[in-house]
């Protein structure tokens, strides 16, 4: 599996400090993450401060990282009483924490669909942690108010054209404020494709994309075999008109005449499991 392959991933690789454990006031916190570290001298200038700026791209490629989505919809309402949901909540999120996996972040995604009300993301060396993470979090209190909507696990693999392209879920990059994630099929032609020509749409596509919104973080994993997608892209931005403009705009290239699929969007705003819960239907 190749970059040559990858949808919608043509941006510049990402790079950062480890993220925060904490942000500014009503953020989520953040994950503490993987992050692969290399040399003073080789530290990429003018980004983001949150982001690591000492990311081993290589060390990167070089081992398997996987992510684990999973999308849920509220079955009754939570409990009323305070104490009683934050309780419900805390217990859930330390059980599920106990797979060891990280949690990138909770996202509510009520209202931008109508069978959906939370996602989350999840990330592992191992697929079996992240099975373990989806469990347990189905086992927990609060499994017992959700139902599963959708799910879908991807596999980082180096990119063909530019091994510099990292996700951004494991490439030092801060979780952004807005999700969005949706899964990618292409056309039966496109992997028949010269290489020098899916290089040259894919830059197209790059530049009509993540070169208008650089500050649109995308995280693009292969799928082949472990869903019904071939790849299953992530998002991240910090504010949701980000989101849709840079979809909006590499809806104008060469490249979207090999596409057979890329719905479902999941979209929402990350939250902490707090605030999401406070967000809900209560009895």
């Amino acid at each position: 599996m190749t970059h040559s392959q990858h949808p919608d991933h043509a941006q510049e690789a990402p790079a950062g400090t480890r993220p925060p454990q904490g942000g500014a006031q009503g953020e989520a916190p953040q994950p503490e993450g993987r992050v692969h570290r290399f040399r003073d001298e080789e530290r990429h200038p003018h980004r983001d401060p949150r982001d690591a700026t000492d990311v081993d791209l290589d060390a990167v490629n070089d081992q398997n990282h996987y992510a684990l989505y999973g999308v849920f919809r509220l079955t009754s309402p939570l409990p009323a009483a305070q104490p009683a949901r934050e309780r419900l909540i805390g217990e859930s999120s330390h059980f599920m924490e106990g797979s060891g996996a990280t949690t990138r972040g909770w996202y509510d995604v009520a209202g931008f669909r109508s069978d959906a009300d939370l996602l989350l993301w999840w990330l592992d060396d191992d697929p079996e942690v992240l099975q373990d993470a989806y469990h347990r979090l189905r086992a927990s209190a609060l499994g017992r108010y959700l139902e599963p909507v959708w799910s879908c696990m991807g596999l980082h693999t180096p990119a063909e054209f530019n091994r510099r392209h990292i996700p951004a879920c494991f490439g030092g990059v801060a979780p952004r404020d807005w999700l969005m994630v949706y899964p990618f099929v292409r056309s039966y032609e496109w992997y028949l494709l010269a290489p020098e020509e899916r290089s040259r749409m894919m830059a197209q596509h790059g530049r009509n994309g993540f070169s208008k919104y650089p500050d649109v973080k995308g995280s693009t994993l292969a799928a082949f075999g472990l869903s019904d997608y071939e790849w299953i892209l992530g998002f991240e931005a910090d504010t949701l008109d980000r989101l849709e403009g840079v979809i909006h705009h590499q809806r104008y290239t060469e490249a979207r005449l090999h596409v057979r699929q890329d719905t479902p969007f999941y979209t929402g705003r990350r939250l902490s499991p707090e605030q999401w819960a406070e967000r809900q239907p209560l009895a």
